[in-house]
């Protein structure tokens, strides 16, 4: 049987023992670097950014942990029935008997108290090897309606803004997991030229290990380069293009974007940023995140995201050149409709 020797995510420590227990995130971070994955996760917290990037952890993790499985599947919680997630919880074939489950909005849940009530009871009874998580996104003040969900969740985790301390800790974690050696000093220039933003110094990182590339090493000087601001100059211009549903137009100014030095692994990583802050989640571009969301049905955003995750999938195994991956993916994007 196909994956039989994969290892099989574990349980996090403590998490039918004390169900909702609080856990931060550089340490929820550390169990995935370990194979630690919650059956339940409730995630929660203003800082957006940090929250992309403990998703983009756990689907790392996730695929190390079980190569046999399909990708992550990604739900809305306002467009979608709690029969429909409960039976993707418990439910297993021989074709699929574990998967990874991502509702996002899952503020939408609490306006319903029978919803609610349902799916934190079927929670509460986690069946076979399937992982879900619920993404709460941020708020001026806490939803009390949803405290049966965080209860319920095996792990619960708060998305706070990060210091400075543990925005270096990340990103030597993620520098030593693509195995790219770092100047003194290079992670430091980072922070300091994000002024300490999370979701911009996330942004950076993967600029960075696409900079690396084979020779993985970076200096400052490259940080230098990468922050320049000639680089991302023209960025939400093809992203405003792709927005706007015009091919030929955003094709015109990915060139341009190449040519100029841009990686690919950052256009790709803000197309994917474009695409799911169109379904609610974190947007660095918040406003051409709504035109593409006004222009494409939920249904269309979810097949598009879920294209860009196999492009990014199969480029960074080796099974695509990125060139042509970020090509066809930005005619897919601004071409649905």
């Amino acid at each position: 049987m196909a994956g039989a020797g994969a290892a099989k995510p574990r349980a996090a420590r403590g998490a039918s023992a004390r169900p909702g227990v609080p856990v931060a995130a550089a340490e929820l971070v550390e169990r995935f670097g370990r194979g630690e994955l919650p059956a339940t996760l409730y995630l929660e917290g203003p800082d957006e950014g940090l929250k992309a990037a403990l998703l983009a952890e756990l689907r790392h993790a996730w695929r190390r942990a079980a190569p046999e499985a399909p990708t992550a599947r990604v739900f809305r919680a306002a467009e979608v029935e709690i029969e429909q997630l409960l039976a993707a919880f418990h439910g297993s074939s021989l074709f699929t008997p574990r998967e990874l489950l991502l509702v996002l909005g899952a503020e939408e849940l609490g306006r319903s108290e029978r919803r609610l009530t349902a799916l934190a009871q079927g929670l509460a009874r986690p069946a076979g090897g399937t992982h879900l998580v619920l993404v709460e996104s941020a708020a001026e003040t806490a939803r009390k309606s949803l405290e049966p969900l965080r209860a319920a969740c095996a792990v619960r985790c708060v998305a706070m803004p990060p210091a400075r301390a543990a925005l270096l800790a990340w990103g030597a974690r993620r520098m030593a997991r693509e195995d790219i050696t770092l100047a003194p000093l290079t992670l430091e220039a980072v922070v300091d030229a994000c002024e300490g933003d999370a979701a911009t110094f996330f942004d950076e990182l993967e600029k960075l290990v696409a900079w690396a590339g084979p020779a993985g090493r970076l200096g400052r000087d490259d940080v230098a380069a990468i922050l320049r601001p000639v680089i991302g100059a023209d960025l939400p211009d093809y992203l405003a293009a792709v927005a706007a549903g015009d091919p030929a137009l955003a094709a015109q100014r990915l060139s341009r974007l190449l040519a100029a030095g841009v990686s690919e692994g950052t256009v790709l990583f803000a197309l994917t940023n474009l695409t799911g802050g169109a379904l609610g989640g974190w947007a660095r571009y918040r406003d051409l995140s709504l035109a593409l969301g006004r222009r494409l049905r939920p249904g269309d955003l979810l097949r598009c995201l879920d294209g860009l995750y196999r492009a990014e999938a199969a480029w960074k195994g080796g099974r695509a050149d990125a060139l042509a991956v970020l090509e066809q993916a930005t005619r897919v994007v601004a071409g649905s409709a």
